[in-house]
């Protein structure tokens, strides 16, 4: 019997309890009691996925759980790889969350709904009929969205950040509704299987049509531009266990729902897709990174990073969907390959920072970098943990992040020589994006360890900070012994990844062998082995490590301290802060990023002359929510006011409203006819 369905089913009993222990327990018992149901979730989660890429597949059908539609569930290997990854965030999110809750965060809402979030977070891949999967999307937004306001009583910009989510997840909502819609009208069905069969059948408008407002509702989710206002503003404002499961877990859903309605659902369709999918990644990653490099918020820095990452694994999902169109079967194969390994990497090494963050959060009170400083020898184990994370988002050897975004270069390089002259201009550019992001990551990364965890520190907060509780490090080495493990094994995930391809219908062979030591392109030339490049590295950080010390040991003659012009000791407040450190990037992305500048000057009471203080503020607003969304939001603020002046509270204008609508309903029958 498949280990499949009664991981599924422990997981919904455990959700069901701990949602229950989130409400009744009493507040000292409750965060590990809803803790350890959560994480009971997510284990059942792990089991089931992990089962799935191991070969075992697992469907059911409850024709009387659900309305007229009933509910129906299958897991494959490609749903299998979400499930794991989801499972395994749940279950570090989970330990973490214990001692986060316990020593800051105490709000009953979130011991509610966090088991609930979780299960969902585990169940939305295994929909399998249009019905079912949209109650378990919309549980999926509803619970998020309920953690999401959980501190709303501390801060106005939660409020505000609940309002954005809602409505922009509930956009992407409508524009899934109408896909699916759509498509299982057409398709004669509405379980995936009537859908695959009826794919065929229709015609390549409405295909075209399915896939574009699939493409909007799941990159909505994915944080893909400019659908993407919702993220920096609700990720960061959330509590930080339930930033990590909405980064490295819930965001990754929606790159599943583009690679199942575009590749198994539709079985795929002509070059536009792939062209449009890969245009849309590569804006995407590239107006995050940038965005997240002049960033001065962690969280919000590391909410721009993951918009940026998604990006990277829409255009490796959309040079998979460019590549079969164009009959390369192995280039298919090995870009959706690519893009599946970075969810996985981008899951680990996100939950990690953002975990991280939470730590600094709960140790100063503050997110704001050119604040902090001064936390390495204060809290060195999230130090070095953050550091790890921030090796894998930089994309660079030893870190985990590098390996699926060299196998996705690969695919793109590879693919140069196929025809056409839209994929002869865009692979090349997709290629610079990929180049652009990762040198910009490093940039961002570096700003954030250096200024926020080795600079003098910037305030008392910081000066006072304290290394967090030991069930909050235990979740953050959950994620990074993961990351460590991706980093130098990723060859283990070779079948599951191979099985989860062959699930979308691209390909049916291997491409990528080897041993667990190494990475090998079956067909294709190219070969890495990770374990060896860090086993170098190591090496020779540790020669240059040994001559450093032997340096030092060598005796010196010192007669006089050197001059330092008069200037003293450096103060925090000669080093660079993260504002400083970004502008040159500032300038050099001045018309993307649009930066605002305030200099407000207080003179002297007595004298117009002589000035008291000089007050500079620098602020880099989300350039494309300024110029998209603000203007609708002014237009609909407007027509609010217009609308309001309908309502006057006098009977005898609603009267004439009625007698109005009556006549315009009459003279529209009669047309009809």
């Amino acid at each position: 019997m498949s280990a499949i369905g009664p991981a599924l089913a422990t997981a919904s009993a455990l959700a069901v309890g701990g949602t229950a222990c989130g409400s009744m327990l009493p507040e000292r018992a409750r965060p590990g009691a809803v803790g350890a149901c959560t994480a009971g979730v997510g284990a059942a989660g792990l089991a089931a996925g992990v089962a799935a890429l191991g070969g075992q597949r697992w469907s059911a059908s409850l024709p009387d759980l659900l309305p007229l539609a009933g509910v129906h569930l299958a897991v494959d290997a490609l749903s299998g790889l979400f499930v794991a990854v989801s499972g395994g965030v749940i279950v570090a999110a989970a330990v973490y969350g214990i001692g986060y809750t316990r020593h800051g965060l105490t709000q009953r809402g979130v011991q509610a709904a966090l088991p609930l979030f979780a299960w969902t977070l585990v169940m939305v891949p295994a929909g399998a009929s249009v019905s079912t999967f949209l109650v378990l999307w919309e549980l999926m937004a509803a619970s998020s969205l309920l953690l999401v306001v959980a501190e709303h009583r501390r801060r106005s910009s939660v409020r505000e950040a609940g309002v954005w989510y809602a409505v922009m997840t509930h956009l992407g909502l409508v524009a899934l509704l109408a896909a699916l819609a759509l498509f299982a009208a057409r398709a004669g069905g509405e379980t995936f299987a009537a859908l695959r069969a009826g794919a065929g059948g229709m015609s390549p408008a409405v295909r075209g049509t399915v896939f574009v407002l699939a493409l909007a509702a799941f990159g909505s989710k994915a944080g893909a531009v400019p659908l993407h206002a919702w993220l920096p503003r609700a990720h960061p404002e959330a509590p930080s266990n339930v930033s990590a499961l909405m980064s490295a877990a819930m965001v990754n859903l929606g790159a599943y729902g583009v690679i199942r309605t575009g590749f198994d659902l539709l079985g795929g369709g002509p070059r536009w897709w792939g062209l449009l999918t890969v245009a849309l990644g590569a804006v995407t990653a590239v107006y995050g990174i940038v965005q997240a490099a002049v960033a001065t918020d962690l969280k919000r820095l590391l909410a721009y990073s993951t918009s940026e990452n998604l990006g990277l694994v829409l255009v490796g999902v959309g040079a998979a969907l460019l590549f079969d169109a164009g009959g390369h079967d192995e280039l298919a194969a090995l870009a959706l390959a690519a893009a599946l390994l970075h969810v996985v990497n981008h899951a680990a090494f996100k939950a990690l920072l953002f975990c991280a963050a939470g730590s600094v959060l709960h140790a100063t009170g503050t997110r704001d970098l050119d604040a902090l400083g001064g936390l390495r020898p204060r809290m060195p184990v999230t130090t070095a943990l953050f550091a790890v994370g921030a090796l894998g988002a930089i994309a660079l050897p030893p870190g985990n992040g590098f390996v699926s975004e060299w196998l996705l270069l690969q695919a793109l390089i590879h693919g140069l020589a196929a025809p056409g002259v839209t994929t002869a201009v865009l692979l090349p550019v997709a290629i610079a994006a990929i180049a652009l992001s990762a040198g910009l990551a490093a940039a961002a990364f570096v700003k954030a360890l250096g200024v926020g965890f080795f600079a003098r520190p910037r305030s008392t907060a910081a000066a006072r900070a304290a290394e967090s509780p030991r069930t909050m490090l235990a979740g953050m080495g959950l994620c990074a012994a993961a990351c460590a493990g991706l980093a130098l094994l990723p060859g283990a995930l070779a079948d599951g990844l191979g099985r989860a391809v062959s699930a979308t219908g691209t390909d049916s062979r291997r491409i990528i062998v080897g041993g667990e030591l190494d990475l090998q392109l079956a067909g294709l030339t190219g070969r890495l082995a990770p374990l060896w490049i860090a086993v170098a590295l190591a090496a020779a950080g540790a020669a240059v490590l040994l001559v450093v010390r032997a340096r030092a040991r060598a005796p010196r003659r010192t007669d006089a301290p050197l001059w330092d012009c008069g200037a003293g000791a450096p103060t925090a407040r000669m080093e660079y802060t993260a504002t400083s450190f970004a502008e040159p990037l500032q300038r050099v992305f001045d018309d993307v990023l649009a930066p605002e500048q305030d200099v407000d000057v207080t003179p002297v009471r007595e004298s117009a002359y002589l000035v008291e203080r000089v007050r500079y503020q620098r602020r880099v607003p989300d350039r494309i929510e300024h110029r998209l969304y603000t203007p609708v939001l002014r237009s609909l603020a407007r027509a609010g006011r217009a609308a309001r002046r309908l309502a006057d509270g006098s009977v005898h204008r609603y009267l004439g409203y009625g007698f109005a609508s009556l006549v315009v309903l009459l003279l529209a029958l009669a047309v009809t006819r």
